[in-house]
């Protein structure tokens, strides 16, 4: 899928905590900021998240940052949907090159900071995880 990923100690310390207090597998997380971002393997979506969201919580006190958890997808278009859940995506463009894949998506107005995050940090994780499993270059988003 994607080249080596290389994790510093503290993704590898959040890593093993989501995983012990979640029972979810995780292939990728980004730490920015105040956020962290967790690539969990398809199908784990449930277990991660936990009655009414207990596990998630659970993560959220102990690390005392914001959490965002992902469920990975081989399919590029179902894994930039999955980026940005539960935020409606209206359309979903690529635009390749010879020497880059980008995406343009659409979302409606009221959406725009649910996509961006706080200080932007949705996004710049989004693009991230974009580009280290799907070779996506940019995400730009458009607002109608």
């Amino acid at each position: 899928m994607g080249s080596k990923i290389r994790l510093g100690s503290d993704e590898i310390k959040f890593i093993t905590l989501f995983e012990s207090m979640t029972g979810a597998t995780v292939v990728d997380c980004l730490q920015l900021e105040n956020t962290v971002g967790f690539l969990i393997k398809k199908g784990d979506m449930g277990r991660a998240i936990g009655k009414k969201g207990s596990n998630i919580e659970k993560v959220r006190k102990t690390i005392g940052k914001i959490i965002w958890v992902i469920e990975s997808d081989e399919n590029p278009k179902e894994f930039i949907k999955k980026l940005f859940e539960p935020v409606k995506i209206n359309k979903i463009q690529f635009k390749e090159t010879r020497e880059e894949r980008n995406v343009l998506i659409e979302v409606n107005k009221r959406d725009r900071r649910k996509i961006i995050g706080s200080e932007g940090s949705r996004i710049k994780i989004a693009r991230q995880l974009a580009l280290r499993h799907h070779k996506i270059g940019d995400i730009t988003v458009q607002v109608v």
